[in-house]
């Protein structure tokens, strides 16, 4: 290990134990400026991905709830990311990925950063809150699980947020790309 990933290891646990709890337990939320400094290097690896393949777009960095957010966005109405998003958002979901993959490179730290372009995930995320919804409905209906289609890990996740706050139970299941969630009572 290099001298400055020994620095890095260092900050972290130095910030780990600033942040312990009355008790004396390790705070489980990662520092904000690690995961500023994630999003440094994410947005970085993505201006440099967008000047090779020549599209325009602006990248804003947010940090909330113990994650980075990074947003790609058109700089004119003109200008097209959506082969940034693909059908039904695999390009992204694999830019996500490679993003993640250069942020552990550089900081030999895992990262659960969000990559979002033109407001795809907010707009997939009402999609996928009326899919709960449907999927609770028949389930209070009919008294019968329902299995959803496959989906990513961040979706499977609002799925099971949304059936939780309507009152019913979920789970994944099934394995690689062919993990799906069912709904049931309980």
């Amino acid at each position: 290990m290099s001298a400055e990933s020994n620095e890095h290891a260092l900050t972290d646990v130095v910030d780990d134990v600033e942040k312990a709890n009355d008790d004396g337990a390790p705070a489980k939320v990662a520092s904000v400026s690690r995961l500023e400094e994630e999003g440094e290097i994410a947005a970085d690896y993505l201006e440099e991905l967008l000047d090779i393949a020549d599209i325009d777009g602006d990248i804003d960095i947010e940090v909330r709830s113990g994650r980075t957010y990074i947003s790609i966005v058109a700089e004119d109405e003109v200008d097209n990311l959506d082969a940034l998003v693909g059908a039904d958002g695999e390009v992204l979901e694999a830019l996500q990925e490679l993003t993640r993959l250069a942020v552990l490179s550089a900081t030999e730290s895992r990262s659960r950063l969000v990559l979002d372009i033109n407001g795809y995930r907010k707009e997939r995320s009402g999609h996928l809150l009326k899919i709960a919804e449907q999927a609770v409905a028949t389930v209070k209906e009919t008294g019968q699980p329902v299995a959803l289609e496959p989906m990513s890990a961040y979706e499977r996740k609002i799925i099971h947020d949304a059936v939780a706050d309507l009152g019913l139970v979920s789970e994944s299941d099934g394995e690689g790309a062919g993990r799906h969630i069912v709904v049931s009572a309980d």
